[in-house]
């Protein structure tokens, strides 16, 4: 699969509106047959800091990239972003969480 992680740094008075604002690039996202995850979280020591952790089948990320809400997300945000959002994107094997061998309940 590949696994991404990108954090988006907003302007302070976008921040309440963030996750509005990116709401229907979110559930189109959710939506891609080769979607295994779209989440996004709130940084506990940013309030304008957003992490937004996703994940495709190896062959569904260029689909997605393709796609015309990705395409409209990309136009959206931009009013939005302080900086340039910063990324990972790996290739690892799986199709989904593991659990965790140090805490198991």
């Amino acid at each position: 699969m590949i696994f991404i992680v990108v954090k988006f740094k907003v302007k302070p008075d976008w921040s309440d509106r963030w996750l509005d604002l990116v709401d229907g690039f979110t559930t189109a996202t959710r939506q891609e047959p080769g979607n295994l995850w779209f989440d996004w979280s709130r940084s506990t020591s940013d309030a304008n800091e957003f992490v937004l952790v996703e994940a495709f089948k190896d062959d569904a990320a260029g689909d997605h990239v393709n796609s015309a809400h990705f395409q409209q997300a990309m136009v959206d945000m931009r009013q939005a972003l302080v900086e340039t959002p910063r990324i990972i994107s790996r290739q690892v094997d799986g199709e989904g969480w593991d659990t965790m061998g140090e805490l198991s309940i």
